[in-house]
């Protein structure tokens, strides 16, 4: 199939530009939220429709698939768990690209392959669509604070037409480069995020089963050298015992698991990745892979042989 002819680059304005939504989970329902505050009419589509009554009931509109949320907006937004999903609602028969029109756009927000980010931009092109590919950081907090980290791929006009869009769900904005870059940049982001939380969770055995006060020594480093977001948001819940997920291990694991790929495939060795994937296998593999990245804890808690929460918590 030839390309088909460009069209000027879409500008988001509230009142005009008509938004879908596919995939509302913990972060999707509260970001399509914003943009429904923010003016902008939405259609939406999610695998079990009860996860939309609330948009719904604030003036969304229901589609029966993906396909027909594009035929209905200007911007599709996805935001679903696995590559093989987004693949699904994009690329499929009844997917989000066979019913775009031709000068709409396709953003996902999923943490996917930098590969099929690609696959799905020159899909699109070749129908006259503009493809997008801008995965999230920040987690459910992030995403019902609109203060994400929106890691966006794609060609600078389209990205610059869909800024008053991203600026309804987050605060750093930064555009990586063309399709893919996007991913990539993810990838970085979980890597870091993967050590990181090895280490606020030893961090918290040790300080256990040095008999110290864990509120007392949180309140000590989480302002200094070691302090991170991990720190400061889930350390905690952990102290809490509160495991709900602000973003599940078995998609942590996911995009663990496509960052060693890509790393095998740039001809890089990163141990302290494998050791996280590795460790974060285990806490599914213990029926925790719907609980949030936090439950790392159990996990380095079981090779001490300790329990968790330790007794004097």
């Amino acid at each position: 199939m030839t390309a088909a002819r460009a069209t000027a680059p879409l500008r988001a304005e509230p009142g005009q530009t008509r938004i879908g939504w596919i995939g509302l989970g913990v972060m999707g329902a509260p970001m399509c939220g914003h943009l429904l505050e923010a003016g902008y009419a939405a259609t939406v589509h999610t695998r079990t429709r009860s996860k939309a009554q609330s948009l719904l009931a604030r003036g969304a509109e229901w589609a029966e698939d993906a396909r027909s949320v594009a035929a209905a907006s200007d911007v599709v937004f996805t935001l679903v768990g696995f590559p093989a999903d987004v693949r699904e609602v994009v690329l499929s028969e009844r997917g989000a690209l066979a019913g775009a029109r031709p000068g709409s756009v396709l953003v996902d927000m999923t943490t996917s392959e930098p590969a099929l980010a690609l696959e799905i931009a020159r899909s699109a092109a070749a129908r006259g669509v503009q493809a997008v590919d801008a995965p999230v950081s920040g987690g459910d907090v992030g995403a019902r604070e609109a203060r994400l980290s929106i890691m966006i791929g794609g060609e600078e006009a389209v990205v610059t037409g869909l800024m008053p869009l991203f600026e309804c769900l987050g605060r750093t904005l930064v555009r990586q480069g063309g399709p893919g870059a996007g991913q990539h940049a993810k990838l970085v982001n979980q890597i870091l995020i993967a050590s990181n939380m090895v280490g606020v969770c030893e961090a918290l055995l040790y300080a256990a089963r040095a008999g110290l006060d864990l509120e007392r020594v949180l309140a000590s480093v989480s302002s200094g050298a070691a302090g991170s977001w991990s720190l400061a948001n889930l350390a905690p819940r952990i102290l809490t015992g509160d495991f709900a997920p602000g973003f599940f291990v078995d998609h942590f694991i996911k995009d663990l698991g496509i960052a060693l790929v890509e790393a095998e495939r740039m001809g890089l060795t990163l141990p302290g990745l494998g050791l996280a994937r590795d460790l974060y296998q285990a806490v599914s593999a213990e029926g925790r892979g719907h609980s949030g990245t936090q439950a790392l804890v159990f996990a380095l808690a079981s090779l001490s042989g300790l329990e968790w929460p330790p007794r004097n918590i």
